[in-house]
């Protein structure tokens, strides 16, 4: 038997991929436990009966909704990503210290996890959720880059081993990417095992029963973490869908109630929140902002996609089901009821897309998911023994 700890942001999106690699770990016998800023995120996702060790956090605040690009990117990592491994790093240690793992699975953007492991001498490894940071997201972006690294560097030397020269979202061991090289490209030294994809609690009161399957179901999401710049997307979506209501239906997510629902809508269904993988194995197209586990998500059922991506790595995941085929990108920003119905009646309508989905479809569920993760992450174990 070995021992894994997960070393996780407390954000949804990376914590659900880990959580079918640790349940595939556990069923086999080994013992798992967490490090994250948010015991409860963790136990509402991987059951209550998750080990959990917890972190400080990243320090109170929000992001400027208007910031786009670079901007944003930067903004990302000087306001978040970096504050929350230095405020994680105690809290890191102490569950190595205590757990006493034989490796640590980092998630790609809770640098905490790798640092603190290389300090210790742990072997690491490294989850990667998004399969941007395989393109180079900061190339021709020089000054950015030399920021990012200089920072890197100065939060190694506080809470990493000074001498190690690892960069910190890529483990010298082994690197597990929750995607396959038909939709992010074919990059050496990557463990593509495609998207890890389990069994999650169903949301109570969902109306399957409004769903008409004599028209096409659409679903309209942004995610969790764009409620503060979603609104006027959403209302443009939902008049799109309503000029098509003689053939399609639509789902809008919307949980920061920006929109009115009608009570008595046939054509649009207005809710908080949806049962995701139950919903997309009845829908045909989706419309989002490229996130990453959405995308993948959609593409595991064959769903082609809509996508406008906002900031962070959604431009790159979007350029990735762009140039895949398995879908149209439309600006966020400056998106018309008119560019949305087209590129909507584009992915509904052209078989080449349904096609490009179809065949990253079986390309994703060919990679193996998290029991393919659970045996890495097993032979890594072994290796090091």
């Amino acid at each position: 038997m070995s021992r894994f700890l997960f070393v996780v942001p407390p954000l949804t999106g990376h914590i659900n991929p880990a959580v079918g690699v640790a349940a595939e770990l556990t069923g086999r016998g080994h013992r798992v436990a967490w490090a994250c800023a948010d015991p409860g995120l963790v136990a509402r996702l991987a059951g209550a009966g998750a080990e959990v060790f917890a972190c400080a956090g990243a320090p109170e605040g929000s992001r400027p909704p208007e910031l786009r690009g670079p901007e944003a990117l930067r903004f990302l990592w000087e306001w978040y990503l970096l504050p929350l491994a230095e405020a994680m790093a105690p809290g890191v240690r102490a569950a190595v210290e205590a757990f006493r793992p034989d490796v640590v699975v980092a998630d790609q953007q809770a640098f905490a996890g790798a640092l603190v492991a290389e300090r210790l001498g742990v072997p690491w490894a490294t989850s990667a959720t998004t399969s941007a940071e395989f393109t180079d997201p900061l190339a021709g972006l020089p000054k950015v880059r030399q920021w990012l690294d200089e920072r890197l560097a100065a939060l190694r030397a506080a809470v990493g081993d000074p001498a190690g020269g690892a960069d910190p979202r890529f483990s010298p061991h082994l690197v597990i990417a929750f995607s396959t090289p038909e939709l992010a490209g074919a990059h050496p030294g990557v463990r593509w095992v495609g998207p890890s994809i389990t069994a999650r609690p169903t949301a109570a009161g969902f109306p399957w029963e409004w769903l008409d399957a004599g028209r096409a179901t659409v679903l309209v999401t942004l995610g969790t973490a764009n409620t503060d710049v979603g609104g006027r997307f959403l209302d443009e979506c939902r008049t799109a869908l309503r000029e098509r209501a003689d053939r399609v239906q639509g789902v809008v997510v919307d949980p920061g109630g920006t929109l009115a629902d009608r009570g008595d809508d046939k054509d649009v269904l207005v809710v908080p929140s949806v049962p995701q993988l139950a919903l997309l194995e009845r829908t045909r197209a989706v419309i989002c902002h490229a996130g990453h586990n959405t995308v993948c998500e959609a593409l595991w059922h064959g769903v082609p996609l809509v996508v406008a991506p906002i900031r962070d790595d959604q431009p790159v995941v979007a350029g990735q089901v762009a140039d895949a085929g398995a879908g149209v990108r439309v600006r966020f920003g400056r998106v018309t009821v008119r560019k949305l119905g087209t590129a909507l009646d584009a992915v509904l309508d052209d078989p080449a897309h349904r096609a490009a989905a179809a065949r990253i479809r079986t390309a994703f569920r060919a990679a193996g998911g998290a029991p393919a993760a659970a045996s890495h992450l097993d032979e890594l174990a072994r290796e090091l023994s």
